[in-house]
């Protein structure tokens, strides 16, 4: 019975595990998709590494935020699909998508986030035109 219980109490713990990445995944696909700056800054750490096409920068999360406000008041997002998401060795997560922009350009995104301290954030945001 105990087995049984221990078995109960850890399969809940992964699920809520990957419905808490899922929803992470989401809404930061969900800000994405409408071009919501807040809604991807507010899982900015305090430094993002920020790559638009081929200009890669480390930047402290303000100016990061006012680089992504520029970039979407030029690119106006109509889609972005999730393509793939998972898990690196160290335990961060990673998702690569594609972002359609209403000018018809289309990026590859890729994010990365990491975790410390129990807080989720992201260290890295790409633009690469496909």
């Amino acid at each position: 019975m105990k087995k049984i219980n221990f078995l109960s109490l850890l399969m809940f713990f992964f699920c809520l595990n990957t419905f808490a990445q899922n929803d992470l995944f989401d809404d930061i696909a969900g800000a994405i998709r409408v071009g919501d700056v807040n809604g991807i800054s507010k899982y900015f750490g305090t430094k993002v590494d920020l790559t638009f096409i081929n200009q890669e920068e480390l930047y402290s999360k303000a100016q990061a935020t006012q680089l992504l406000k520029d970039f979407f008041g030029k690119n106006n997002p109509a889609t972005f699909t999730i393509i793939h998401k998972g898990v690196s060795k160290e335990g961060s997560k990673y998702a690569i998508g594609t972002l359609t922009t209403t000018q018809g350009t289309v990026y590859r995104t890729y994010f990365y986030i990491k975790q410390n301290g129990g807080t989720s954030f992201i260290q890295e945001l790409r633009f690469m035109i496909e």
